[in-house]
């Protein structure tokens, strides 16, 4: 069990340093923005974030028809 946990450690801190290392050699260097949301070609397809698709499906329609109350 303790060979297990002391794999998985290493590794991960591997992936870690090699992640860290090539941020640091990159001009720039930070992560890609991989949000759809930010991304121009989904955008262009009319594919969005959740998050906006939902808070657009919340806004309320103004050419809803109001329903009648019995």
């Amino acid at each position: 069990m303790i060979k297990v946990l002391l794999l998985t450690t290493l590794i991960v801190a591997i992936c870690m340093v090699l992640m860290a290392i090539t941020i640091l050699l990159k001009k720039n260097g930070r992560f890609p923005n991989i949000h759809v949301g930010t991304n121009k070609h989904m955008r262009q397809r009319g594919i969005g974030c959740v998050e906006t698709q939902d808070k657009q499906a919340r806004l309320e329609n103004p050419h809803a028809i109001p329903e009648r109350e019995k």
